[in-house]
């Protein structure tokens, strides 16, 4: 197989099987598998109990049935992630007399996408206090006594949902990640949960808006100490649940950790060969980007599989059940901030913005640039090695697969030398003409970085299943060429620092900008 012709699937055939729908997908288009040289050398540790939990029957059952109202049963745990064997609380509110609890690993499954690991007794339902607002911050939390302790002995590191079941028939989720204890020679999987806390409106405060919908009267920190609102996983099914699945599909030595748990370890990535930023990863600590960037200059292969990643500046601050459990970000109230205004904390705003700029693209490759848009993602570099087996040629685009946010390569703010634009699909935002980029680029120790540019990529990996959703038109065709691009990306990082077994990337920033 060449990597710069594009060898298994030839055009014809690979677009056919793209229109023949989601069966193609169910199954996944593997195409060219890699070959036996880039198979990467099992993981010790927990792997061998991951490698039996992928042979296990699934529970197609774990779907929610009915949420009902938004009171009707919701919950937090007092932890992000715990390790094997670890014991979390949760703090459940419910109209109902009573729930349990079921948990649920995301993973292949033969398709199911999750399996139960833990089901509880029946707990007695407590409707619980009113959400508490703190002034200073217009922070949320709610408080809650412990409902019940639950030890994870015996479930494998994973993605879970934690589902609520009230005996008045609704339901939510609690989303939690056993961790890997180790993430030498694995692909680790690296959820947002910052991500998710700032966007999350339970309460009626986010880091966006405060109960009326304004700017104004935002969170200026958000709480872990309160469900997530909606489904109370939402930003995890959308944009984080489908690589969960592909990646346990291919059966690639995994590990599982959070944003929190990457900030708080600096030797959280220690050796691992990968490192995966999911679909929307909008929000860092300067300590969780040191890490993950001591982790490329050591050999660790970056993906950042959404758009916006790494863009804003934030503090972890303790909460009531613990350390690390409020995330503060002023932004334009920097100055307001306490820990900024005493000289003692990086101010908490946008990275690329003074004082202390650090754009993100001197780690990303690439600029956040805007919301909101809509547009075709249009192959440029149709020979890379990223595309092999899709039957791309230069121009050929997917509708809709550019959005909502999107990132470029900007040529005048800090950009990787040894870079790649492999993806320069036009678009307009807000009345401007532009650009979103796909690209890769490599680093003296080996380590490649991948970046999408665009926010719906994993989404796009639901494309013409039961679970599109929130697909915004994506056609399977769309879904297809995601996919078995996404299989490249995980197998060729997998297998080591991707610049010592796949070629170098060709320079072409000025050609494509004009600069």
């Amino acid at each position: 197989m060449n990597d710069r012709t594009g060898g298994g699937l030839d055009r014809r055939h690979f677009l056919g099987a793209a229109a023949a729908g989601a069966a193609g997908l169910a199954t996944g288009l593997t195409g060219c598998d890699a070959s036996d040289g880039d198979r990467p050398a099992p993981a010790t540790g927990d792997q061998p109990s991951l490698t039996a939990e992928r042979n296990r029957p699934g529970s197609p059952d774990w779907r929610l049935g009915s949420a009902g109202p938004p009171d009707a049963v919701s919950g937090y745990t007092d932890r992000v992630s715990v390790l094997p064997g670890e014991e979390f609380g949760l703090h459940v509110s419910t109209t109902a007399p009573g729930y349990r609890v079921s948990a649920y690993r995301v993973g292949w499954y033969g398709g199911a996408q999750a399996r139960l690991v833990w089901r509880s007794d029946r707990l007695a339902g407590q409707r619980q206090r009113d959400p508490r607002l703190l002034p200073e911050t217009r922070t949320v939390r709610a408080d809650w006594p412990r409902s019940t302790a639950v030890r994870t002995d015996g479930w494998p590191p994973g993605a879970y949902l934690l589902r609520l079941d009230a005996e008045h028939g609704h339901q939510r989720y609690v989303p939690l990640i056993v961790r890997s204890a180790a993430t030498a020679g694995r692909t680790v999987l690296m959820h947002a949960v910052t991500t998710w806390q700032a966007y999350n409106t339970w309460g009626g405060y986010s880091l966006y808006q405060g109960e009326d919908g304004a700017y104004a009267t935002r969170s200026l920190a958000v709480a872990f100490d309160r469900p997530y609102d909606a489904t109370g996983a939402e930003k995890f099914l959308v944009y984080e649940r489908a690589l969960v699945v592909l990646a346990e599909r291919l059966g690639l030595p995994l590990a599982y950790t959070t944003s929190v748990d990457v900030h708080r370890d600096p030797s959280a990535l220690h050796g691992a060969s990968a490192a995966l930023s999911l679909g929307h990863d909008e929000y860092w600590t300067p300590q969780q980007r040191d890490h993950v960037t001591r982790a490329r200059d050591s050999g660790t292969n970056l993906a950042f599989l959404g758009a916006n990643a790494c863009f804003r500046r934030v503090r972890l601050e303790s909460g009531p059940t613990g350390p690390l459990r409020t995330v503060a970000c002023y932004k334009t109230a920097y100055r307001d901030d306490p820990g900024f205004a005493a000289h003692r904390e990086p101010p908490t705003h946008d990275f690329r913005e003074p004082p202390a700029a650090d754009p993100e693209s001197a780690l990303t490759g690439v600029f956040y640039e805007g919301y909101p848009t809509d547009a075709p993602y249009v192959v440029h570099a149709a020979d890379h090695w990223l595309f092999t087996g899709t039957g791309v040629r230069p121009g050929d685009s997917f509708p809709h697969l550019v959005g909502v946010e999107y990132d470029r390569v900007t040529p005048e703010s800090p950009t990787p030398a040894e870079l790649e634009i492999i993806a320069h699909s036009p678009l307009v935002c807000r009345g401007r003409a532009s650009h979103a980029d796909s690209a890769y680029y490599t680093v003296p120790s080996g380590a490649g970085v991948f970046a999408t540019g665009t926010m719906r990529w994993v989404e796009a990996l639901m494309a013409g299943t039961a679970d599109d959703g929130r697909d915004h038109g994506i056609d399977t065709r769309a879904g297809a060429f995601v996919t078995r691009t996404t299989e490249n990306l995980l197998h060729a990082f997998a297998a080591g620092p991707a610049a010592k077994h796949r070629p170098a990337p060709r320079r072409n920033t000025g050609s494509v900008y004009g600069t």
